[in-house]
């Protein structure tokens, strides 16, 4: 199978903090590949690494076949990238916006006129182009500013937080459009994402990813099924010192795995209605009082829960996202 991009025991360090930590992945081609993690997790870094804004501190990356190191301008004639900022000029119109960058990117000028058009038209942004973007709403923009990054029709298309700030409705839209880019060019689609629903929606596979290290990398449902058929969360009055407790509900067979989250226990099981009886079975045996009991099937949040340890979080990577980019810019070597 032929692979758009292939890293190679990753790494970067800002001074003591690593944002990558010797990951290695494949993207295969015309896939829509999503990074799913938290701010902080290393996503942007390694979309910075595969697309030559910044270099890696050891390791590999392959591009279309290209060196991110060595080969850094075949990589950047063969990607478009979307930063998570947009990066249109308000004061020009949509329009302008995409000439410039088709001068940018050295189309040829007898090609220009007919792929803005077409771009336009496939983000229904036609009827706006000779508008100050200034007057575009935050969903128009983000479509300009993808309509950018495909101009030149590149063969990997990468999209740094492509919904970051939009409401659900807008959100929902630019996956559409996403989608449709994805069939109209038949091209590979690699974006980084804190959005559950987001990945579950638009990718074909999934990496997550947290605190630098890729935990697991398959398709969402795939990883939904491996968590069991259903989720049971419980919560019972002081549920981490019955050991006891923990010890007899791990001896049932259709319980796959035991997390513990705070005041609850959440239990991955297949024949989830089965499992209930044994346990309140269990615990009147042991005299431990249930306060609540639910059972549903699982989710990407359960997953990101299971591999991690913890729900997904806005931002606890000790320093906030314009300060790391600010960093990244100072550190770009």
């Amino acid at each position: 199978m032929l692979h758009s991009i292939e890293t190679r025991s990753l790494s970067k360090s800002f001074g003591p903090v690593t944002a990558v930590d010797d990951i290695s992945f494949t993207v295969n081609a015309g896939e829509i590949f999503g990074f799913l993690g938290p701010n902080g997790a290393g996503k942007s870094t390694t979309m910075m690494i595969l697309t030559t804004l910044l270099k890696p501190t050891s390791g590999q990356a392959l591009v279309s076949g290209f060196d991110v190191l060595t080969q850094a301008k075949k990589v950047r004639q063969n990607i478009g990238y979307v930063q998570q900022e947009s990066t249109v000029d308000e004061y020009l119109t949509g329009r302008e916006n995409l000439l410039l960058q088709a001068r940018l990117n050295h189309i040829p000028k007898n090609q220009i006129n007919k792929r803005i058009d077409d771009i336009l038209e496939l983000i229904e942004l036609s009827d706006k182009q000779n508008d100050p973007v200034v007057t575009y709403s935050g969903g128009m923009r983000k479509r300009l500013d993808i309509a950018g990054g495909l101009l030149h029709y590149p063969k990997v298309l990468f999209l740094d937080e492509p919904t970051v700030g939009l409401d659900i409705q807008t959100r929902r839209k630019i996956w559409e459009y996403i989608k449709k880019i994805h069939t109209e060019f038949e091209m590979t689609i690699f974006l980084t994402t804190h959005y559950m629903e987001e990945a579950d929606q638009l990718c074909d596979r999934i990496g997550i990813i947290d605190h630098g290290k890729i935990q697991v990398i398959d398709s969402p449902q795939n990883m939904k099924n491996s968590m069991g058929n259903e989720i049971i969360t419980l919560v019972t009055q002081d549920v981490l010192s019955h050991d006891s407790f923990l010890s007899e509900l791990e001896k049932i067979e259709t319980i796959n795995k035991i997390n513990k989250d705070n005041d609850k226990l959440v239990l991955f099981a297949s024949k989830g209605t089965e499992v209930i009886p044994k346990i309140f079975q269990i615990s009147s045996r042991l005299g431990i009082k249930i306060n609540s009991i639910s059972l549903t099937t699982p989710t990407l949040d359960d997953v990101f829960i299971s591999y991690t340890g913890h729900e997904i979080r806005s931002d606890d990577s000790g320093f906030d996202r314009k300060r790391e980019h600010a960093k990244m810019k100072r550190l770009r070597a």
